[in-house]
């Protein structure tokens, strides 16, 4: 046995919280380790988020930029090689929203648009809200419709 490894017996040391307001003999009497004064030592105090004591917030201090536009309409791209493993998958002729959401890979509000990636390997009809020129293109060079919905 060291000096350096005693310790005290497990469970007589208690780190628990300070008993705050019970007097001088606490340690902690007077202002209940709350400092004197301002808003922090009174009851009832909750800081804003963000405020940082008065000086000015990072939010204020950093200059804005950008935009917003506010009529973007956002779609959910899926490429061909995607349509393209779902048709093997699942053996499919034709592939429209409802195919896509069953399946995972179009969520109930999503607005779905054919992307070009891939290639398909047979005649397909695809039902989507928007398609790009190439994904069109190499759906119908494979005699398949591309149906904007």
């Amino acid at each position: 046995m060291k000096l350096n490894s005693l310790k005290p017996a497990k469970g007589s040391v208690k780190t628990e919280g300070k008993r705050l307001g019970r007097g001088q003999g606490s340690g902690k009497g007077g202002t209940s380790a709350r400092g004197h004064k301002g808003a922090q030592s009174r009851s009832g105090y909750s800081s804003k988020r963000g405020f940082e004591g008065g000086q000015m917030p990072l939010q204020r201090r950093l200059p804005k930029f950008g935009f917003k536009n506010i009529s973007r309409v956002e779609y959910k791209g899926i490429n061909l090689d995607a349509i393209q493993a779902l048709i093997e998958k699942k053996n499919l002729t034709s592939v429209d929203f409802e195919t896509l959401k069953a399946n995972g890979l179009a969520g109930k509000n999503d607005l779905v648009k054919i992307l070009g990636r891939g290639e398909l390997k047979s005649k397909v009809d695809v039902k989507a809200h928007a398609f790009s020129a190439t994904a069109k293109a190499a759906i119908e060079a494979k005699g398949g419709s591309a149906t904007t919905v």
